[in-house]
């Protein structure tokens, strides 16, 4: 595969442009600086997944 044809992509964490490929042993990251800042992030809660909330009909409760 030639170098123009590799798709470059944005670091989630910095926004640098790199290439995505088997060579960039961090990709999606650009470095493993920026993978280890994003593990960071996660273990420390700062990144939540929503959950779905369910709506409770109050009218339901007391019968």
């Amino acid at each position: 595969m030639s170098d123009t044809l590799k798709q470059q992509v944005k670091c989630p964490q910095c926004g640098c442009l790199n290439t995505y490929s088997p060579t960039n042993p961090s990709r999606p990251f650009c470095s493993e600086r920026c993978k280890l800042i994003d593990l960071g992030q996660w273990a420390n809660e700062n990144y939540r997944i929503a959950e779905e909330t369910q709506s409770i009909d109050i009218n339901t409760l007391s019968q």
